[in-house]
Order: structure tokens, then C-alpha cells, then sequence
């Protein structure tokens, strides 16, 4: 450390409070100002002050009074731009740097005003503070271009994406808000992450980009700075070191590699970002509030909460890098390559005439001042929708140079997706969070004074007894939890500390049933739980399985960085990346699930995701499929079809009734999604008060169909995929030589549910003359009751050609079932049922000539001849020229009975020739001494009733 840097006074106060350092950007001047005092101050430091010499603050400040009540912010343009500062009065001036001179009041607020910030090219700035609302004002014109609203509390920090592309803002209660300014939206919402000042108005959160865009630095919860992504939000690092309390203040050094920060332990600490360690620091005898690097040479401002400023020389060590090397001076921005040099060097004070000092009333939108511009415009040209379209423009001209490569520009590389616990949330300081959350209940934690205390609740409180909670001295930030109990896991803390894996059984029939693992030089990033197995996977990119009772099974190696994990049953599902993020910002994801019981590999390949986004959620549902969400709104479920598929069955966009609506993912079963729906700028739910849970159904992304009929369709569609996976587990479960009753009744319901939509969707067809696609779905229909309402349909929409068609389908359909052998009980053998495969015996075509034209024969009524081939069955149904006298010779046919308006059946009773068996009865009903017996039949009274097998 070097020797204790002395301050000199600047402003003039009677408590801490919040103070300001900015320096130009020559390294010329520097301009201070206190919320205790209604003046600010711009530093000459090219001379030394009278009287002295020596001294690092320079001559007699100029002093700036126009303000009414204490400053509160100050912000400077670039390139000797405007000195905008902000006030209790509401108020937002501009004045000519660094000669001083008032320009004019820009915007007024009704509350306070805490943070202002300009863009690299100064052609926005943002004031922000007590209001509802950030002011996106044009320095062309001074029009308000737009008004972002999104924060709860007051924001007190501002800071514009060097690139032009976003706006991050910070509030009172260490929320942090990602605007796109193309649109005006919000991209990401950090809820909490920074610490909660709300209660204390002479310390603000502040937040800054480091100079090139890619990270910004915000204040962590635990004494440190942690950087998030610059595209997905997401936590890269942080910055730890010996601040013994919260981060209060920070800025980056001009070539983004160092980092200065002041905590309220009174101390500033130097960081060396690029190796996460501090390399210098200074105590002082008052909290430091503000600071800014010298931009042409290694020097740092600080000021403190008296209003004591001081210039901080060498503050990183001679035999380092320098904190400006690589830095390119007064380098226009894009936004301007075409404007002239006078406005890039002069900023605002180019404009001629002076500004008008009225101000806006109230908090609505600012009346645009009449003024000269340096360029000729039409009457109704707005100069801050023009800056926001050519920022919107240039994005899009640089995505479509990098798609294609040319340009010259480098892609720049995207940083793959950190590992997450399914069904956490967030931590919030002293608040509770969800360490997980599923359909069964949650763990919570909530952190107090070093260690945090842990619960577990369920959602049916009467399951069982309750599971008493626990204190957590490891500070675990993850679970997983099922039936029989939760497992819990905590990264690693600091060098020392190493990661622990700790399970816990709700019931047991011994003592010290819960045990835990400890990982040296090893971090759990996800952990899963199922069926009489635990799993975590970790830094090394192992996957670790461990039975119930803590023996360790297998350990496998993963293929790439954990994302995700989920467990179910014999199943574990775990997500990892295949390789780096694409150009474009997708992820690649591999995903595998294995059978831990069985020891094997069931499915292996890429995950899917909607271009752009990121993975939010992975689980199973309660028959064990498997389904993914990502950022977009899109939920897939993983089937067999098609060699299997991950099929989209919801999204969010269509299903959202609001667009401040946010989905948080539960779980979800065959026809439904179960979420908690947080309004925006909310993403996750708070444990108090307990979340309500929203149930949705599925919905396919259906293209706008001609038939105006996409109700209909989607339930086609999600009933088909529900069909399917009923008989995907009926083939599977007869292949154990499992009982399927439950599955074929389950079944049989949804051939029913499909054909009445298909019967919808022919109506609407018959309605929009689409007489091809109703043939198509007649085709689809799986009874014959069905097609004959089909028929009944096209009838009474006076379609000849089309009941014809329908006709010869339901003749088709009929002669299909005559080719198809079934099943006939024969005796038992083992203990089951035997059967034997015989052609049944069906009424002919021909009678569909009959003057009784709706009777048929149902599929469920069968008589089956031992002694009648399949052969002469057919010759007889062939026989359509043939006259009911033909038919006599093989079979006695009697009319079936009308039960209802709508539902009729044929009973045939069938007289062999030969030696018949009653499928019923199972009794010989051949021609004997005693005389031919007729065959008793069962007629069902539902027409669509299977006859179940006789045993």
C-alpha cells in the first residue's frame, strides 16, 4: 500500500452524503458535486491553485449555481461535451464544459433525480430517480424520446452499453434491468442482486460497463462485484476480496483491465480483473462515494461523503500494465461517422440561440423546445426517434455482416450458459428463496448472519408427518427433492472451502441416515434425485451416482459443461454443451438420459432450442416423459415419432394474455403445463406469499389455418400425440406380458375424442368447400359408427360426390377388418389364457343395398366358424352381384335391433354347417344326434364396447 492519500475539501456538508467525481476527458479538469450543495464545481488542474505549488488539485474551481437544492448526479459527454447535473429541486440542467456556462433546464421530474447518464456518442442522455420512469432525452433537439418503466424503487444508477445497444439501470432494492433501445423493452430482469439500500438515501447502487461491452459490473450481496453477460444477463465472475462490507462504488480504468472499488469498510481496492485479484488499496477516513479514472494517464479520483476530493497517483503499480494502454482517444462512433467534426467536438454548445427555461409540469412527456439546429430539417422531424431508428438500423446491418461474414467485422464470441438448478430461484437479501420447486413441494433457505436455515414443505400438507427444518452451515444454493427425500449441495467458497453433497431421508428405520460428500478441487454445479439414487455433476464434469443409503455406485464422465439435470424414477436426464455458442447466440446443447437401474443409455443427441435462447427448465412429467423450456417461451416434449422427436406442445407467446406476463415452469402431464405466473419485471416467484400455481393447456404452434377452425386443430394434434404415446406403452407392456385392460380402455376413449375432432374438422371442410381434405380426414377415422356420421355429414351438406367417396371408405374399411385375423380364446395353458387366430365372419358388402341402409354389423359382435376357411369367406363377400339366396347356402344372417336415434347394430346369427365354437360361450354348436345348437351372442349395448377376452 502506498502512503495515505490526503483530500481537499470541495463541498461543504453536515452529514454523509452522496457525492460525485468526473473527469474530462483529457485529464484537464474535473468537475464535483455533493447532494448536500447546490453547487457544482469544475477543477482546473493545468495550473496549481494561488499561493501554492505541487498540489494535485488545481487552481480555483468555477462554480456553477443554478440549482435550488443539493446535486445529486452529474454526467459529462464525450469529447469536451455538455455537463448535465441533476437535483432534489427535479430538475436537469446542461452547461458547457469546462467553461461552465449555463445552456438550460432539460427536463423537469416530480421527485428527485439520483442517476444521469450519456451514451458514447452523446446523443442520448438518461435521467432517472424517484419517478416511475427513466428519460431517454435527445441532446439534439432535447425532445424525450422515450420513457422506460419497469423499476419499483428509485433508480439510482444508469449506465449505456458502449456498443450502443442496451441501457442498464439499478433501483434502490438491488433490482437490474437490461433495456434494448432499439424497442424501448426490457431484455433481462436481475431481481435482487445487488444490495438493498432503500432505507439508507446516502448510499446508491450504481453499475457500470466495462469499455469494451461485453460485462457489467455490478454490486454483489456478499462484499463483492460480480459481472454479468452482455447478452443473456447471466453471472461470469466475481470480484472477492477483503471488503468487509458491501461494494458502495466502483469505476473501470479506461482500457477495461483494472477495476477500482470503494466499500462502506472505508477502503478502495484496486482489482486486476483479468486475474481476479486485488494489486493495490488505499484506507481512508470517510467513506469514498465516487471515483474516476484519469483518462490519459494512471491517476484516480476519489471523493468522499464530506465532500473531500482527492487525486489517487500510480494507483497501479508502475511494473504493471497501464491502465490506458490500448486505448484509441477521441475515436468517433459509428452512430456519427457521417455528422460534422464541430458537433462531435463542441456537443451541444454548437447549437446557436439559447434554451428556454420553461419546464415541463407534472411527470408527463416534455414539450420539445424550439431551438436552430446545425442541420436543415422538415417541420415534423424528430431527432430522437431518428437516433433510436439508426441505432435499431445499425444493429441489424451489423447482424447481417456477421451472418454473412464480410464487413470486416470479427464475430464476436458468445458465452455459453452457466450451469442451473431446476426449480431455484434467485437469492435476495433477507428474503427467503426456493432452493427447488416442483409439483410435490419445495426447499427453502433463507440466509441470516453467515449460516442459513432450511425447510421443506409439500404441497398436500397431509402426506405424512412433517419434515422438521435444519440449520445450513455449508450454505447450500441448490436441491432436489422427491417422496423420500431432498438432497442439498453449495458450491465452493473460496480456496478452502470445498463444495458439499448432503442427503437427507424424510423416514428411515435407522439412525444417522443422512450423510453427506465432500469434493476437494471439485464444485457440484446441478444435482438430481430419483428412485433409490442421488447425482450431482460437477466442475470435472463428472457425473457422480450414489445409492440412497450414500455408497458410491458410478461415476461417468460428461461430455461438456453441465447446464441442467432432472431425475425421475430409474431416470436422469442431464444436460451439457456439445461445444462453443454459435455466432448467431444459440446454444448447443447435448442432451442424455439414462436408465441408472438398468444401468443403460435410452436417448442421446442434441437438445433443441428456439433461436437465441437459453434453457430455463427440464424435468419429467409423472408417466415420464421428458420435456425442456427455454427463455423464449417454448416448451418440448421428447417422443418415439419419427425416431424420436422433440415435439413443441406450448407457447407462451399465444398463451399470454398480457405481454408483462412471465411463465415460471413447474412441471407439466400429458395434456397440461403447471406454472406460477410472475408479472414483469418480475421472473421468479417469491417464496411469501406462497406462489399460485397456473395450470395451462398445450397448444401447437399451428400456422393460421384456411378453415378458421385452430381449436380444433390443436386438440387433434395434442390428442394424436397422446394416442401415440398410449400405444408406444401398450407395444411395451405386452412385450413383458403385462395385463394392458387399463391402456386399451385409456385408448380406445382417445380413438373416440380423435374421431370426434376429425368429425369437426370434415364439417368445416364441407363449410369451406375443401373436399380433398376431407376425404384425407375420413381416411383418419378409426370406427365405423364414425364414418357413417361422416356420411350423415356430407348429406346434409348436399355432397353426393363427396358421401359417395365416404361410402367406398366405409366399404373399404369394412372388407380391411375381414383380411385382419383375431384372437379367439381356445383354453388356458400356465395359468392364461390361450387363443387361436381365425378370419371372422362379416355381413357382405351388398347389403349396404338393402332399403334398411344404416344397419350394420358392429365390429364387436364376431362369430367365429371352425370349419368356415377364410377362403370362402372372402368368395362370398366378392360376390356383390350374388342374391341373398347365395348366402344362405354358408350362413343365416337376422337383422339387428335399433337402440336410439343415432346408435343401431346388426346381430348375425350365424348356423355352421360344419363344427363352429361359440366365441362366447366356447360350447360345440356343430350338428349332432341332439340337433344343430345356434351360437349364443352377447350383444353390447355401447356401440363402441370391446368384447373383452374370455378366460
Amino acid at each position: 500500500m502506498g502512503r495515505l492519500l490526503k483530500l481537499r475539501e470541495a463541498h461543504k456538508t453536515d452529514a454523509p452524503a452522496t457525492c460525485s467525481v468526473l473527469w474530462a476527458h483529457d485529464g484537464s479538469h474535473l468537475a464535483t458535486s455533493c447532494a448536500s450543495d447546490t453547487e457544482v464545481l469544475i477543477h482546473d488542474l493545468s495550473a496549481p491553485p494561488p499561493g501554492r505549488s505541487g498540489s494535485n488539485a488545481g487552481s480555483s474551481p468555477v462554480v456553477l449555481r443554478h440549482h435550488k437544492e443539493g446535486v445529486t448526479a452529474i454526467a459529462l459527454g464525450p469529447m469536451a461535451g455538455p455537463l448535465a447535473s441533476g437535483s432534489f429541486d427535479h430538475s436537469v440542467k446542461l452547461y458547457n464544459f469546462p467553461v461552465g456556462s449555463f445552456q438550460g433546464n432539460v427536463t423537469r421530474f416530480t421527485l428527485p433525480i439520483k442517476s444521469l447518464a450519456f451514451n458514447k456518442s452523446g446523443s442520448l442522455l438518461a435521467a432517472a430517480g424517484d419517478d416511475d420512469g427513466i428519460k431517454l432525452i435527445s441532446t439534439i433537439d432535447l425532445t424525450i424520446s422515450r420513457v422506460l418503466k419497469g423499476h419499483r424503487g428509485s433508480v439510482t444508477g444508469l449506465s449505456f452499453d458502449p456498443k450502443h445497444d442496451y441501457l442498464a439501470s439499478i433501483d434502490s432494492f438491488g433490482t437490474v434491468i437490461y433495456w434494448e433501445l432499439s424497442t424501448g423493452k426490457q431484455l433481462h430482469t436481475l431481481k435482487s442482486i445487488a444490495p438493498n439500500y432503500n432505507s439508507d438515501s446516502s448510499v446508491l447502487n450504481t453499475l457500470s460497463w466495462r469499455p469494451d461491452g461485453e460485462m457489467l459490473a455490478v454490486p454483489g450481496l456478499r462484499n463483492d462485484v460480480v459481472m454479468y453477460d452482455r447478452d443473456t444477463g447471466e453471472k461470469l465472475f466475481n470480484l472477492r476480496g477483503d471488503h468487509e462490507k458491501s461494494v458502495c462504488s466502483f469505476c473501470w480504468s479506461p482500457n477495461g483491465k483494472y477495476l477500482a472499488t470503494s466499500g462502506l469498510d472505508k477502503q478502495v481496492l484496486i482489482w486486476d480483473v483479468d486475474l481476479k485479484q486485488d494489486i493495490e488499496r488505499q484506507k481512508f477516513e470517510e467513506r469514498i462515494c465516487g471515483l474516476s479514472w484519469k483518462p490519459v494517464g494512471n491517476s484516480l479520483a476519489v471523493i468522499d461523503v464530506v465532500g473531500r476530493f482527492g487525486i489517487w497517483d500510480n494507483p497501479v503499480p508502475v511494473s504493471m500494465k497501464s491502465p490506458t494502454e490500448g486505448v484509441v482517444l477521441n475515436e468517433p462512433h459509428p452512430l456519427f461517422e457521417d455528422e460534422d467534426e464541430e458537433v462531435l467536438g463542441k456537443g451541444i454548445s454548437c447549437y446557436s440561440g439559447s434554451l428556454d427555461d420553461s419546464i415541463e409540469k407534472g411527470s408527463g412527456d416534455f414539450s420539445p423546445i424550439s431551438r436552430k439546429r446545425v442541420k436543415k430539417r422538415g417541420p415534423s422531424f424528430d431527432e430522437g426517434e431518428e437516433v433510436l431508428q439508426e441505432i435499431d438500423s445499425r444493429k441489424r446491418r451489423k447482424e447481417s455482416e456477421n451472418k454473412r461474414g464480410d464487413g470486416g467485422i470479427r464475430e464476436r464470441a458468445v458465452r455459453m450458459q452457466d450451469a442451473f438448478q431446476v426449480g431455484f430461484t434467485p437469492p435476495q437479501q433477507g428474503k427467503r428463496r426456493f432452493l427447488c420447486y416442483n409439483l410435490l413441494g419445495c426447499v427453502t433457505s433463507l440466509e441470516n448472519d453467515g449460516f442459513s436455515h432450511v425447510e421443506v414443505d409439500f404441497h398436500d400438507t397431509g402426506r405424512g408427518p412433517r419434515v422438521p427444518s435444519m440449520t445450513d452451515y455449508f450454505g447450500f444454493t441448490m436441491a432436489a427433492l422427491n417422496e423420500k427425500g431432498c438432497v442439498l449441495a453449495n458450491p465452493c467458497k473460496g480456496e478452502k472451502n470445498m463444495s458439499t453433497l448432503m442427503y437427507r431421508p424424510f423416514g428411515s428405520w435407522a439412525n444417522n441416515s443422512e450423510w453427506s460428500m465432500r469434493f476437494e478441487l471439485e464444485e457440484v454445479k446441478v444435482v438430481a434425485l430419483g428412485k433409490n439414487w442421488v447425482a450431482a455433476v460437477t466442475s470435472h464434469n463428472f457425473l457422480r451416482i450414489f445409492t440412497e443409503s450414500g455408497l458410491q455406485m458410478h461415476i461417468l464422465s460428461v461430455n461438456g459443461p453441465v447446464v441442467a439435470a432432472a431425475g425421475s424414477g430409474d431416470l436422469l436426464a442431464v444436460v451439457n454443451h456439445a461445444s462453443d455458442c454459435l455466432s448467431s447466440g444459440d446454444q448447443v446443447l447435448e442432451i442424455k438420459v439414462f436408465n441408472i437401474n438398468e444401468a443403460t443409455q435410452t436417448i442421446s443427441g442434441r437438445l433443441p432450442l428456439t433461436p437465441c435462447s437459453h434453457l430455463t427448465w427440464l424435468g419429467f412429467s409423472e408417466d415420464g416423459r421428458l420435456g425442456s423450456f427455454d427463455s423464449k417461451g417454448n416448451l418440448r416434449v421428447y417422443s418415439d415419432q419419427f425416431g424420436g422427436s422433440w415435439l413443441p406442445v406450448f407457447s407462451a407467446d399465444k398463451a399470454r394474455k398480457s405481454e408483462d406476463e412471465n411463465y415460471w415452469i413447474v412441471g407439466f402431464n400429458a395434456t397440461k403445463l403447471f406454472c406460477i405466473v410472475c408479472k414483469s419485471p418480475e421472473s421468479y416467484p417469491s417464496v411469501m406469499p406462497k406462489p399460485v400455481l397456473t395450470i395451462l393447456e398445450f397448444s401447437s404452434p399451428l400456422a393460421s389455418s384456411d378453415l378458421g377452425a385452430d381449436e380444433v386443430e390443436n386438440e387433434f394434434m395434442m390428442t394424436n400425440l397422446q394416442l401415440s404415446e398410449i400405444r408406444k406403452k401398450i407395444k411395451d407392456m405386452e412385450a413383458f406380458g403385462l395385463d394392458v385392460t387399463a391402456l386399451d380402455d385409456e385408448a380406445f376413449s382417445l380413438e373416440v375424442k380423435l374421431d370426434r375432432c376429425i368429425l369437426k374438422l370434415i364439417a368445416s371442410c364441407c363449410h369451406s368447400d375443401r373436399l380433398v381434405r376431407a376425404t384425407e380426414l375420413a381416411r383418419l377415422l378409426s370406427t365405423q359408427k364414425s364414418l357413417k356420421g361422416a356420411i350423415t355429414i356430407v348429406t346434409a351438406s348436399k355432397l353426393p360426390i363427396l358421401q359417395e367417396k365416404f361410402s367406398t371408405i366405409l366399404e373399404e374399411r369394412m372388407l380391411d377388418d375381414l383380411k385382419t385375423p383375431e384372437p379367439i380364446p381356445t383354453g388356458r395353458s400356465n395359468g392364461k389364457t390361450a387363443y387361436s387366430v381365425q378370419p371372422p365372419v362379416r355381413l357382405s358388402p351388398m347389403m349396404e343395398k338393402s332399403p334398411d341402409l344404416n344397419n350394420r354389423t358392429p365390429n364387436t359382435i364376431k362369430p367365429q366358424i371352425k370349419s368356415s376357411p377364410a377362403t370362402e369367406t372372402l368368395k362370398l363377400v366378392k360376390a356383390r352381384s350374388s342374391t341373398p339366396e347365395n348366402l344362405a347356402q354358408g350362413e343365416d344372417i337376422s337383422k339387428e335391433r335399433e337402440l336410439g336415434s343415432k346408435l343401431e347394430k346388426l346381430a348375425t346369427f350365424v348356423k355352421g354347417k360344419g363344427n363352429a365354437t361359440s366365441e362366447v360361450t366356447g360350447k360345440d354348436v356343430s350338428s349332432s344326434a341332439t340337433g344343430n345348437v345356434k351360437p349364443e351372442l352377447k350383444i353390447p349395448i355401447n356401440p363402441f364396447a370391446r368384447v373383452k377376452k374370455v378366460t
